[in-house]
């Protein structure tokens, strides 16, 4: 009995990386809403995932990427946000460099996404203020 849930959340992790494979239409769509949720904020966002902002081929198993950015007179701090497939069929936004660990909202509440990516920038360039 030990090691039936062990293989019960593999499975569910293969079916979720599937989900997403499948999904890449509903990953666009949700990543464009978070870029123009994130516009007012003051950000920056390539769409890695449009031909016209990321010129290059790209194989059908890349997962589609947000990289959000605040530019600055030196450098650009920023971060790579995208959509993965979570359980109870729903999607959530993710760091990307993370992985599923770095989840940071439902895809549904945007307004929320937008909220911890703005506090995840504010902290990185400002490092040690509470916000």
């Amino acid at each position: 009995m030990g090691e039936t849930r062990p293989l019960t959340v593999r499975a569910q992790r293969r079916m979720l990386r599937l989900r997403t494979h499948l999904g890449r239409s509903t990953a666009v769509r949700y990543l464009d809403t978070l870029s123009a949720a994130l516009k007012p904020l003051g950000y920056r966002a390539v769409r890695l995932y449009r031909p016209d902002e990321f010129p290059v081929a790209l194989p059908a198993f890349w997962e589609p990427f947000l990289w959000v950015y605040v530019p600055g007179p030196r450098s650009h701090v920023g971060t790579v946000v995208n959509a993965r497939a979570v359980p109870n069929q729903m999607w959530a936004y993710h760091e990307a460099r993370r992985g599923r660990h770095g989840y940071l909202s439902p895809c549904g509440d945007v307004k929320a996404a937008a909220e911890e990516v703005d506090k995840l920038l504010k902290d990185r360039m400002y490092p040690g203020n509470p916000w």
